[in-house]
């Protein structure tokens, strides 16, 4: 890379993109950002905003880890740009608690044991309470297969459904 913000390829010589200002709406907060074009959300809200919570897994929209809700609806952050989800609503694990007291899912997760090594958990929970809110899934199975875009590498499924189930139970 030169001085000038160029890079020169064989002898040919590229520009590459400044940084772009976003403002996100994370967690109910307003944050502003300077990020490259190509900033994937979930890289926004990891190395630019310190929320770890949400994982980075296969990086390719397949496990799942990566979920956060958007304007109420569960997206895999690993496949958006962040430039896409400026002025949009986005709920991390981090926002679900409110004044110190956990979402009713994050409680039945606890409740139930779905969760073993944890990794997929906030992606599933953050999935789970979108999954909720569409109000489609009303049995086990319809939960499996509403669920399925998110991995638990451990085998926590049936605790996992179950935790699903009671909080659907309890809203």
């Amino acid at each position: 890379m030169t001085h000038s913000g160029t890079v020169s390829r064989a002898g040919r010589i590229a520009s590459v993109p400044e940084k772009i200002s976003i403002t996100l709406r994370v967690n109910d907060k307003a944050v502003k950002l300077q990020v490259a074009p190509w900033t994937t959300l979930l890289d926004a809200l990891r190395d630019h905003l310190d929320l770890t919570g949400t994982k980075k897994g296969c990086d390719h929209g397949q496990c799942g880890a990566c979920t956060v809700l958007v304007d109420g609806r569960r997206i895999n952050s690993c496949l958006t740009l962040a430039v896409m989800k400026e002025g949009a609503e986005i709920i991390t694990i981090e926002g679900l608690a409110r004044d110190g007291v956990l979402h009713p899912l994050q409680q039945a997760f606890i409740d139930q044991d779905a969760f073993q090594c944890g990794y997929c958990t906030s992606g599933q929970i953050c999935s789970g309470v979108g999954l909720i809110a569409e109000g489609k899934a009303r049995t086990p199975n319809e939960i499996r297969e509403l669920m399925s875009g998110n991995i638990c590498r451990c085998g926590a499924y049936p605790n996992i459904v179950a935790a699903i189930l009671q909080a659907m139970e309890r809203s």
